[in-house]
């Protein structure tokens, strides 16, 4: 392998790293993020504020409070180094009562006279005080003597020592009047204006939310099959525009399902009439081998008519409301027992559900009569929590393979060649359950029981 394969091998493995890299950090720096449009919208608004308040705050402390430390210290330090001035070139004035005058009325300062050995040693610099650094540069610069300052020891002073021929002359001087002691204000004014916007805004970005969270939930519950009561279009412009759309939408699928509705029941009136027109032929002709099969097949054909019609129809027209699933649950245990089987029920959680009480009823009772055709032994499960009712049919009968387990939910699609030939049956009924859960925003999976049979699990969003 020549050096130019090796080369762009190793560019191919770090360029694959960093993609892998940059992925990862990309991933968590998604799943630290906000999900919601509202913290969204508010992260959006707090960032640009803090770092545009970072950068001003950040040029103020370093260009103009800096400046204006340096100033005042350079202002200090000139005011000392004149009453140096003053004291070697005046020698007639013994006590220095003139000099100490002279700074305390003119200059602000107080002056006092040490020994030559009252010279404290050289201690600790704070890390962080400017006036320290600036006071320092000055006295460095424009005094050229042995010094030592004390800016931390009092809260309002700053002393100042400085090693003369004979003397320590020591200075005590007004904080405020070496160091810029204002920025507390403006940080002050700078907080405090921009928690006031951002009071506002976070007020003004609710509004705004709001009628998308509405819009969010009236979607929700025509989902669930649900009326939704007392809804407008509010808000921005293109929320509007969004929530009219829906509006429309919502309109034309209920008129569709109205039209579909009224054309089922003509064809339902139409074909029961003349399924009634055989029977009373049939009651006409007398009683015979062949007039008793006839009917049954008659009878056939008209419960196979109100399934076709029934899965056709779905549950369109009623409306959800509160129903106990506990008593619903109850009933099909009976239903279940007066047919021969041995069912059980159990319910956890609250059991009033906001559903289709005839549709879901139906719903639930597919299951137990297709879990009734093939085993002997039933139970039924419920459980509701803050987000769903969950509803579980166990059987101990043959079951399904898992390869058919979508399959069944098909129309008219029958399994009774691997199960039983002699059970008849149009092949809806899974079909129709599946069509009224999913109406309610929910769906039906099928699984293995530990039973040993088939488990069926209906759950819908409460």
């Amino acid at each position: 392998m020549s050096s130019l394969d090796v080369g762009l091998s190793m560019i191919r493995t770090v360029s694959r790293r960093v993609v892998a890299f940059h992925d990862q950090a990309w991933r968590r720096f998604n799943d630290f993020m906000p999900k919601g449009l509202y913290a969204r919208s508010l992260l959006i608004m707090i960032v640009p504020m803090v770092v545009l308040q970072s950068v001003v705050a950040f040029v103020f402390m370093e260009r103009h409070w800096n400046t204006v430390t340096r100033r005042l210290s350079s202002a200090v330090v000139q005011d000392i180094a004149a009453l140096i001035d003053v004291y070697k070139g005046y020698p007639q004035d013994k006590d220095r009562s003139q000099l100490r005058r002279i700074a305390q009325e003119r200059l602000g300062l107080v002056v006092d006279f040490l020994g030559p050995d009252d010279m404290p040693p050289p201690g600790p610099k704070p890390f962080f005080s400017l006036l320290d650094q600036s006071i320092s540069r000055q006295l460095s610069r424009r005094v050229a003597r042995p010094f030592w300052i004390d800016t931390v020891g009092r809260s309002n002073l700053v002393e100042i020592r400085i090693q003369l021929d004979d003397a320590v002359m020591r200075v005590f001087a007004q904080r405020s009047a070496a160091y810029a002691s204002n920025s507390e204000i403006f940080l002050f004014w700078m907080l405090g204006t921009s928690t006031l916007l951002l009071v506002v805004a976070v007020l003004f970005l609710r509004n705004q939310i709001r009628p998308i969270l509405r819009l969010a939930d009236a979607a929700e519950s025509f989902g669930k099959g649900r009326e939704v009561p007392n809804f407008r279009p509010r808000g921005a412009r293109e929320v509007r525009r969004a929530a009219y759309a829906f509006i429309e939408m919502k309109s034309r699928v209920e008129r569709a399902m109205e039209q579909r509705t009224a054309m089922l029941a003509g064809v339902s009136h139409d074909l029961r009439t003349i399924l009634t027109r055989f029977k009373l032929e049939l009651a006409l002709l007398g009683d015979s081998p062949e007039t008793e099969a006839m009917r049954k097949d008659v009878d056939e054909m008209a419960w196979m008519l109100e399934d076709y019609l029934a899965f056709a129809r779905g549950d369109s027209g009623e409306q959800a409301q509160p129903t106990d699933m506990a008593a619903a649950l109850e009933e099909l245990r009976s239903d279940a027992e007066r047919h021969g089987h041995a069912a059980t029920v159990q319910f956890h959680g609250e059991p009033v559900v906001t559903v289709k009480p005839a549709a879901f009823k139906r719903c639930l009772a597919n299951l137990v009569s297709n879990a009734a055709r093939y085993a002997d032994n039933i139970a039924i499960t419920g459980h509701r929590d803050h987000r769903y009712l969950t509803v579980t049919v166990d059987d101990d009968g043959p079951g399904i393979p898992h390869a058919m387990r979508e399959e069944v939910f098909k129309p008219f699609l029958r399994l009774d060649d691997a199960r039983n030939q002699d059970e008849g049956g149009t092949g809806l009924g899974l079909a129709i359950a599946r069509d009224i859960a999913r109406s309610h925003g929910g769906d039906i999976l099928l699984s293995d029981s530990p039973m040993g049979g088939l488990r069926a699990t209906v759950r819908v969003p409460v």
